[in-house]
Parts: C-alpha cells; sequence; structure tokens
C-alpha cells in the first residue's frame, strides 16, 4: 500500500451499514450470554464501558501494528495520522474485556460507533489465550481492502507522522505514548513498540536516527 493516504476516497459507514455490520457479528449472540471483547490498544487504556471481568490475553495469527491512517481521531484528511490495527501475522498480547449479557445491546452499539465509523476493521470472534483459559472474544482486525491501510513505512516517516498528526481526540503522539504506558503498566511486552518509542524519544531530542525496523 502506498505512504500517501487516499483523501478522496475516504467514506464514513451511514448508521444502516454499520447497524447491518453490529447485527451481523451479534446474529448468533443469545440474550442470556455474556461477552468477552479483546482490546489491544486504546480500550486497554480507555474502555468507556463498564465490564464484570479483565482478563491478560494473547492472540495468536495477528499482530498490533500502526497500519491505519486516522483522519479523525488522531489526523486530518489534510494530516493524517497512524492508529493501531490488528493485522495478519504473528501474535499479539492484550486484554479481554466481559460485558455482562444484559449490558450487551448498548455496549455492542457504543463500540460500534467508536471502532466502525469507516468500515477499516473486520470484526471477528476469536480465540483468545488467558492465564484462566481460552474464550472467544470479539476482536476488530485490520481491513487490508480499505483504503485507510498502511503498511512497510520507513521509521523516519512513522515518526514525523506521529510527531505532526493532531485529530479530533487530539494528537497522534499522545495516543501513541498512552497506548506504550498502558502496555507497560500491565506488563504487556512489544518490542517493536518499544523500537518506536525509542525512536520518538531520538527524534524529540533532535537526533532524529531511527533504528532498524523490527518484525513484530
Amino acid at each position: 500500500m502506498s505512504a500517501r493516504p487516499p483523501v478522496a476516497s475516504f467514506r464514513v459507514l451511514t448508521d444502516a451499514e454499520r447497524q447491518a455490520s453490529l447485527q451481523t457479528s451479534l446474529a448468533h449472540w443469545q440474550p442470556h450470554e455474556d461477552v468477552w471483547v479483546f482490546g489491544y490498544g486504546s480500550l486497554i487504556w480507555r474502555p468507556e464501558f463498564d465490564f464484570a471481568e479483565r482478563r491478560d490475553a494473547l492472540l495468536r495469527g495477528y499482530h498490533r501494528a500502526l497500519c491505519l491512517w486516522s483522519r479523525i481521531n488522531r489526523g486530518t484528511p489534510e494530516q493524517p495520522g497512524l492508529v493501531f490495527g490488528l493485522d495478519h501475522g504473528g501474535s499479539c498480547k492484550g486484554m479481554v474485556f466481559r460485558i455482562p449479557a444484559a449490558h450487551v445491546p448498548d455496549t455492542m452499539d457504543a463500540l460500534w460507533r467508536r471502532e466502525m465509523p469507516s468500515g477499516a476493521y473486520i470484526p471477528r470472534w476469536l480465540n483468545c489465550h488467558t492465564p484462566t483459559g481460552r474464550v472467544n472474544a470479539l476482536t476488530f482486525t485490520m481491513n487490508r481492502a480499505t483504503d485507510g491501510y498502511v503498511r512497510n513505512l520507513p521509521p523516519d516517516r512513522l515518526v514525523q507522522i506521529i510527531h505532526s498528526a493532531h485529530g479530533k481526540y487530539g494528537p497522534c503522539l499522545e495516543y501513541v505514548l498512552e497506548t506504550a504506558d498502558a502496555l507497560q503498566k500491565y506488563n504487556i511486552h512489544d518490542r517493536h513498540l518499544h523500537s518506536i518509542i525509542r525512536d520518538l524519544q531520538r527524534f524529540t531530542a533532535g537526533k532524529a536516527t531511527p533504528s532498524p525496523a523490527v518484525r513484530a
């Protein structure tokens, strides 16, 4: 994918499209069942919903990456930022949250408005491994077919984007640092993100010499 984000093709989902996506994802859900949600980025430090339980979790087959252009929340169409997505390959340590059955309809509606404004993610039910057993959790994975998908950005370009972008919810830099702090707080090690943080520190100190790219 190009390192230059397309602007003209950016489109927000209609309410009807978003509701159709939600209904499809919850088609097998029964009203008496709790729902697990996997968090790997801002959901860890800003879930914005009530949950009955939280566990450390490992998801195999996907990895955390700054692979989605953000043209509203952490950037603009003219100067987009980057946010995390779950891209194919590797594994990802994060957290799962258990939502009580009675709260599922309202919580899922709010979560869809937050995570699915443009259809950049594909909701999937995936097995996550936790210290007390495996759970099947709703997971928002990267849609590689969307025009917002980006990968293989050079480290220096990545750092410049993070430092310069600012959107509806604040600076892209704040978002990345908040995520890194949350992972550290919960003892979740992500060596690729650690490498990005080191590059950001060098850039801030005026030593913009990116470290070698690290595969997630």
